[in-house]
């Protein structure tokens, strides 16, 4: 690990001098040139430790990612230096795995910053796909993956107009080593590395503080503060933290007076105004983008009645179903399961425990909604075709989310949802969270 990566890991775990508005104190966030080192140096680690075993387990020879400027294949975009916000003109990257590490090769005008050397002679190549076969007789690869896939759109970032060209150029010969790079993709996309794991739980605890902020008596006063109120709150928070939110945060309130079935309301129907009163029960999904990892948070906050202290039991009861069905979840993470065995395993076991569940959670990392198994959606608890299927590997990150339905008799017997999200690793042996996870309502105000 470098010198210059320490440091700005160091600044990356320091507490700033002041407070976040009377809140707890945050992580300092790096200057955008200490940003771009540590980006990088996870990059070029990720590449030169990391791609060789994910080659090897995905029987890929050589890895050729195509595109054109600003229609970027989504892998080839984790793989530009922090310099390069963009393709340029057409980028074609070959990784070639042998006995001796990773050639990198970039069939371009220019080398990938300092970790792809441009190998395209226009003086004896004017044209860059015959640039590119030359590489390619050249190191004669028993296989080629080519980044094309029918149920991972992460991994399906080949247009057709780059694969029809590429295919024309290719000699007959070679066609039919040719095959899709979809594992190769997806474990590149879903594997942290060790450096990225030794950062990724100050990101996570930025979004959990920037959430305690925005839902609290200094952001929130109740009969005058609305549902948007806050969401645009937590957007303007972020943005002059110098961070990015990857999706539109919501927040939404369920309360005694409303119906039995408030709960159900997709996000498309809930109404974008709701003033928050004493006495309800808060909903947020977050989540912010730094150093180019990915959080996603969902938290539940009760607005104390003047007379009250805290919240209501049969609220605090259904809380704890909450947390008791994330348990049973990350207790069925074993490596090699698919995506589907665990949804089936987790809502088999809760049904037993007579618990009301719904699980729908996802990869979390270079993207929000990342690539790897999915376990579950919202619509499909009876299993994911295809995402579904795929397995369990280890060092990969999730958003452990779901939901936990109890009926609360100090609302008459209505029926809330605990809608709870929280990112963690599993490591092949066990799974844990990031930043901890919430255990316990958090109340407004602050007791």
């Amino acid at each position: 690990m470098s010198t210059r990566f320490i440091v700005a890991l160091s600044m990356l775990s320091l507490f700033s001098i002041g407070q976040i508005k009377g809140q707890s104190p945050f992580p300092q966030i790096l200057s955008e040139r200490d940003r771009g080192a540590v980006v990088d140096e996870i990059l070029e680690d990720r590449l030169d430790h990391l791609l060789p075993e994910l080659m090897e387990r995905s029987r890929i020879d050589m890895w050729i990612l195509i595109s054109r400027e600003y229609n970027e294949d989504p892998v080839m975009k984790t793989i530009l230096p922090s310099t390069w916000l963009s393709a340029r003109r057409r980028t074609i990257m070959v990784f070639h795995n042998t006995d001796a590490g990773i050639d990198k090769i970039a069939i371009a005008r220019y080398s990938v910053g300092k970790l792809l050397k441009g190998q395209w002679d226009v003086d004896v190549f004017p044209d860059q796909w015959e640039a590119l076969m030359n590489i390619i007789k050249e190191k004669n690869p028993a296989s080629i993956g080519l980044n094309y896939s029918q149920n991972f759109a992460l991994a399906d970032g080949l247009v057709r107009t780059e694969y029809d060209e590429f295919m024309s150029h290719l000699p007959e010969s070679y066609h039919d080593r040719v095959q899709s790079a979809e594992k190769l993709a997806i474990a590149w996309l879903e594997t942290r590395s060790e450096k990225e794991l030794a950062i990724y739980p100050m990101i996570a605890r930025m979004g959990h503080l920037i959430l305690r902020e925005g839902l609290s008596e200094k952001a929130i006063h109740p009969g005058i503060t609305t549902t948007d109120d806050v969401v645009w709150w937590l957007r303007d928070r972020v943005t002059e933290l110098g961070l990015n939110t990857w999706f539109h945060p919501s927040v939404s309130v369920q309360r005694a007076d409303m119906g039995n079935n408030e709960f159900l309301r997709s996000f498309s129907k809930r109404p974008d105004q709701d003033i928050i009163q004493h006495g309800d029960l808060l909903h947020v999904d977050f989540g912010i983008t730094y150093l180019r990892l990915n959080t996603d948070q969902q938290e539940h906050f009760y607005v104390l009645k003047p007379n009250e202290t805290e919240a209501p039991k049969g609220l605090v009861d259904a809380f704890a179903n909450g947390n008791r069905v994330q348990d049973i979840l990350t207790s069925h993470f074993v490596a090699g399961k698919s995506g589907n065995e665990i949804l089936k395993a987790s809502l088999d076991q809760a049904k037993a425990e007579g618990l009301n569940a719904s699980i729908y959670t996802h990869p979390i990392g270079l993207h929000g909604h990342a690539a790897g198994p999915t376990i579950g959606m919202w619509d499909q608890q009876g299993g994911v075709k295809g995402k579904g299927d795929y397995p369990l590997f280890k060092n990969t990150a999730y958003s452990i989310e779901l939901f936990a339905a109890t009926e609360v008799a100090e609302w008459n017997g209505k029926l809330v949802r605990i809608m709870l999200e929280q990112d963690g690793v599993f490591t092949g042996d066990s799974f844990y969270y990031l930043d901890g996870r919430q255990k316990e309502l958090h109340l407004i105000p602050k007791q």
